[in-house]
């Protein structure tokens, strides 16, 4: 899965040099992320307009439609992560209401569909990272800061000064004892 500063999103399959589907034509907004789910049949694409769209990947067609695209943030969204079994999703971003860090249900009306979202990261959230085992979500901001939310109970456990300018990346152990972060330093 490619994703380009132009908006398109293609898909390719690594014995063949063409692409089998084109998500999105250029002329869109940038893409921002983009993941697999677990189960490799659907795909997120985040873009610079606050957006979210998910596609099923078995598509017949050469530019199949999202089957579900809303917009998670009023200004950018800047990563997303699939929990469970994709039917939940968390974004974080930047919104004008500092709603940066955000869980979906992706089974009901988009009108309903924000199930929380947690006041954090004053500039803007700029990753996300999931752990399972212990339903927690760990995101960076523009500023440096990390917030550790318990998804279960809705609400933020941690937050700390991790960097003095943004938190660019996040990478979980897969035991998940240890988190670590990189910045834009």
């Amino acid at each position: 899965l490619t994703g380009a500063q132009d908006g398109s999103v293609r898909m390719f399959e690594w014995t063949r040099p063409q692409q089998l589907v084109c998500f999105r034509q250029a002329g869109n907004a940038r893409v921002t992320r983009m993941y697999f789910n677990a189960q490799g049949n659907k795909c997120g694409v985040a873009d610079g307009e606050g957006f979210l769209s998910i596609w099923q990947v078995n598509q017949t067609t050469s530019n199949p439609k999202p089957y579900l695209s809303w917009q998670c943030h009023s200004k950018t969204t800047s990563d997303f992560a699939f929990i469970t079994s994709s039917s939940l999703v968390a974004t974080s971003g930047q919104s004008n209401d500092n709603r940066n860090v955000c869980l979906w249900d992706t089974l009901v009306s988009s009108a309903n569909s924000l199930i929380h979202a947690f006041t954090c990261h004053d500039h803007g959230a700029t990753v996300l990272q999931y752990a399972p085992k212990h339903q927690l979500l760990v995101s960076g901001g523009r500023k440096g800061c990390i917030c550790i939310f318990d998804i279960r109970q809705r609400q933020v456990l941690f937050t700390f000064q991790a960097h003095e300018s943004a938190v660019k990346a996040l990478a979980l152990d897969p035991s998940e004892d240890y988190f670590v972060t990189g910045s834009a330093e």
